[in-house]
């Protein structure tokens, strides 16, 4: 059996799809709340659903496990209560991590590209303590992520019990169909593609950077599928463990996205900046790109979508059809 947290969110509704596909046993551990986020996992079989609180009784029972993947998260980059997002995204995952190594089984966890901040370090996905240390996330949501990445490497440097194979994910823009519970956090392809279908033209932000035009914001945007792939040959790739970007390999701009929207829309580009909200000001990538260096290295060889493949089976697919969940 695998247990997935998040498994109705964006990402791991996605991979338990996937798993489901396999005919595989998937226990999902998340909320669904009263909206319809259910309807992410209406189409796969599951063994069951447990509320996050339940979590801790349905481990004690040791049901057997075959892998843990931890998509579980407060993910919004804008959430202020501390307590709230160090008990869920640096507490749970360490009791996680405990008891993976205590039963030695396969422990993948979804870190996040918001631990690199603006960039201003690099991109690199270097598990070592040093290379943690000089980090310097933008907000609250990319500290968690990095503080647990900090952990599992203190932890490892310490010769602590871990798991047979861990993994973290640091997942860089993704996108894709099972994102319309997530609102103002939710891909800026799903937004525009709500804005035009309104009758609107997509809206993108000025730039307030010397050298950059507007629009001209670059992405690592990667497609849910890629992330999934990753995943399934980490399960089938035991001897494989660290921590690992997670993205295209390509920066693209926003005006590149949005092009690509409205060439799968079959609509001509209409386009309109505004300013940028000011709970973003100096809290805004204008750069990321994923390099895939450590996890080519281990062996992982398929090749990431092109962003406007992924931006037309995510529109024509699921986004302009009358049932746009996967």
């Amino acid at each position: 059996m695998y247990l997935v947290t998040g498994g109705a969110g964006f990402i791991g509704s996605n991979l338990v799809a996937a798993l489901a596909a396999r005919g595989a046993e998937v226990m999902v551990v998340d909320h669904l709340g009263t909206g319809d986020k259910w309807r992410n996992l209406a189409k796969h079989t599951i063994a069951g659903l447990l509320p996050p609180p339940a979590l801790e009784e349905f481990l004690a029972a040791r049901p057997p496990l075959t892998a843990v993947l931890h998509m579980g998260a407060i993910s919004a980059t804008t959430e202020t209560n501390g307590d709230l997002v160090a008990a869920t995204n640096l507490t749970l995952p360490l009791r996680l991590w405990e008891a993976c190594a205590e039963r030695e089984v396969p422990f993948i966890y979804a870190s996040s590209a918001a631990t690199y901040g603006d960039g201003e370090q690099g991109f690199d996905d270097d598990a070592d303590p040093a290379a943690l240390a000089r980090l310097r996330p933008l907000n609250l949501y990319g500290w968690s992520k990095l503080a647990f990445d900090r952990r599992v490497a203190q932890l490892l440097a310490r010769g602590a019990p871990r798991p047979p194979q861990w993994a973290g994910l640091r997942f860089f823009n993704v996108y894709g169909p099972n994102e319309a519970h997530k609102g103002r956090m939710a891909s800026v392809l799903f937004h525009k593609f709500r804005q035009v279908l309104g009758g609107e033209p997509a809206t993108l932000f000025r730039s307030d950077r010397a050298g950059i035009a507007d629009g001209q914001q670059m992405r690592d945007f990667v497609h849910v599928d890629d992330c999934v792939a990753v995943m399934l040959w980490l399960l089938e790739t035991p001897r494989a463990s660290g921590i690992f970007n997670v993205g295209s390999g390509r920066a693209r701009s926003f005006f590149d996205l949005v092009h690509a929207m409205f060439a799968a829309m079959g609509r001509e580009p209409q386009i309109r900046f505004v300013d940028m909200p000011a709970d973003l000001l100096g809290k805004y990538q204008y750069f990321t790109e994923a390099p895939l260096d450590r996890l080519r290295a281990a062996g992982f060889n398929a090749q990431t979508t092109p962003l406007e493949d992924g931006v037309r089976r995510t529109v024509q697919d699921f986004l302009m059809t009358g049932d746009p969940y996967r």
